[in-house]
């Protein structure tokens, strides 16, 4: 073989090659159990689906005009809802609010007593208030709901932005094998933990200061039993983090005469009225209380804890001391999903295999019913295998990239790949055609200039499917979206690689030039 003249086809050897270890070699992709490295996704593994919008309004365009915490902090207090529940972001003029039982107008008046004026210098009215959440906490929700998926285990899970033909944008989470329940319960909580100290104050006043949360932290261990038997988890703070809860310890008093001062009582989920304690609060509630070691308070005096900020935070059983890691590792929502207006769809595993079934007979009747087609138009195995192998192997790269960048694949995908050795097969007739309309070829500069001219054809029809398909697929259109995707995949492979492959094959069966 002249390898200077056939490159194209030993490109496409070797990627055949690369694709089918890919899909078939075990071990080779992580995570992977069954007999191809192939993920699933929902509507071909079961599992839950559920589709809710974000809750929440923002002011927007706005000057904050004093400190982003000092504004956080008044505008809580002022409308009675927790600090959580508010987010300002000066940079981009914008203050937030995750919470339904405030208005619109209660929330316009609260900013003006509070000094925030439009970018204009006016006062804020309702009119400058949207019923929807800014674009970076959205951001913010999708990362931090996929690390969820991916600290639990859910293999395929994903979280999306969806987009409604009116403008509406909803946070999409599937999590294959899952049940809805299940799921529900992983990104309801959102996932707040705060450490606070709380300390007798002034006058026989009790007085609480939050002093670490997630963002403090630099690595999270993995949940362990502690040597009197409690569970717990081992943190390590930021350098930047460490000083700070230094000094607020340090002026609270509990690492001095506070050591063992937190009464058991404060230990049941309420508030306690006396005693210095190290409270963990998950989502604004206290879940546990406990009080200052002395193995903790002695480094933190003496300077040695500064060096290497590592503590254990202790929880009351495994599965609280489980799921607090994973918030911490994953952070905290910024806003809560609205639940009530949700939509849920749930697939049964049983039901999903039989679509897996289903699917692999359509595309096994689609490859011979093309093949059946191809082999009575032209009647000559040389043109017509090649052909078919040609059509299928644009399948057999797109299944291979697919199970490369880990995307599940769903009944949408199918669809897609189907439409692939559809219009992967008219496009290998039409050079076919191109080629052999005038009578046998006599040369290769003969073909040569037969196949540019089908060249050119079948790169504007791939064009104008490219665009076509495009919008379907940068838009949040559910299915569509993903059928889309697999056939600009599988038309760019046929153009780039597979269609010129062809081309010399057939010049080698026509002309007999190797």
């Amino acid at each position: 073989m002249n390898l200077r003249e056939n490159w194209r086809v030993i490109v496409l050897t070797l990627l055949l090659v690369g694709s089918g270890t890919v899909l078939l070699a075990p071990g080779i992709i992580e995570g992977s159990t069954g007999p191809t490295n192939l993920q699933y996704g929902l509507e071909l593994d079961g599992g839950t689906r559920i589709r809710a919008p974000v809750v929440g309004m923002t002011a927007a365009d706005v000057n904050v005009g004093q400190t982003p915490d000092g504004l956080r902090d008044a505008v809580a207090d002022n409308l009675s809802v927790p600090t959580r529940d508010v987010y300002v972001r000066p940079q981009g003029g914008t203050v937030e609010v995750f919470n339904d039982s405030v208005s619109q107008s209660e929330f316009a008046t609260v900013l003006n007593d509070q000094g925030v004026t439009t970018a204009d210098g006016s006062q804020v009215t309702t009119d400058n208030i949207e019923n929807r959440v800014t674009e970076a906490t959205r951001q913010q929700m999708l990362e931090t709901i996929n690390r969820k998926l991916q600290e639990t285990g859910l293999a395929g899970g994903s979280a999306t932005v969806a987009t409604t033909v009116n403008g509406e944008k909803y946070i999409v989470i599937e999590a294959p094998n899952r049940g809805a329940e299940e799921l529900r319960n992983l990104i309801s909580d959102r996932g707040v933990v705060e450490i606070h100290i709380r300390y007798p104050g002034e006058n026989g006043t009790m007085t609480q200061e939050r002093v670490l949360d997630a963002e403090d932290l630099q690595r999270v261990g993995d949940p362990e039993v502690g040597p009197n038997g409690e569970h717990q988890v081992p943190v390590r703070l930021t350098e930047s983090a460490a000083p700070e809860f230094v000094e607020k310890m340090k002026q609270s008093g509990i690492t001095t005469t506070g050591v063992g001062q937190c009464p058991r009582s404060a230990g049941e989920g309420q508030p306690n009225e006396q005693g210095y304690c190290l409270l963990t609060l998950v989502n604004g509630d206290v879940e546990a209380a406990h009080s200052m070691s002395g193995s903790l308070a002695n480094p933190i005096n003496n300077g040695e804890f500064e060096q290497d900020p590592v503590f254990v935070m202790t929880t009351t059983n495994a599965s609280e001391a489980q799921s607090q890691a994973i918030n911490l590792r994953a952070g905290a929502l910024r806003a809560p999903l609205d639940f009530q207006n949700a939509q849920v769809y749930t697939l049964e595993p049983s039901l999903a295999d039989r679509f897996k079934l289903n699917s692999l007979l359509t595309g096994l009747v689609a490859v011979l019913a093309v093949s059946g087609v191809v082999y009575l138009r032209y009647g000559e195995p040389k043109v017509a295998l090649p052909m078919i192998v040609t059509a299928l192997s644009e399948v057999a790269l797109l299944l291979g990239f697919i199970a490369v960048v880990r995307l599940p694949l769903d009944l949408s995908h199918i669809a897609g790949l189907i439409a692939v050795i559809g219009t992967g097969v008219d496009d290998l007739i039409i050079i076919a055609d191109e080629v052999m309309s005038e009578g046998d070829v006599s040369s290769a500069r003969v073909f040569q200039s037969r196949f540019r001219k089908a060249f050119w054809v079948i790169g504007a029809a791939a064009a104008t499917t490219i665009i076509a398909m495009s919008p379907l697929a940068v838009l949040s259109l559910g299915d569509l979206r993903g059928f889309a995707i697999v056939t600009i995949l599988g038309v760019l492979i046929g153009v780039l690689i597979t269609r010129p492959a062809y081309g010399d094959i057939l010049r080698a069966l026509t002309t007999g030039d190797n």
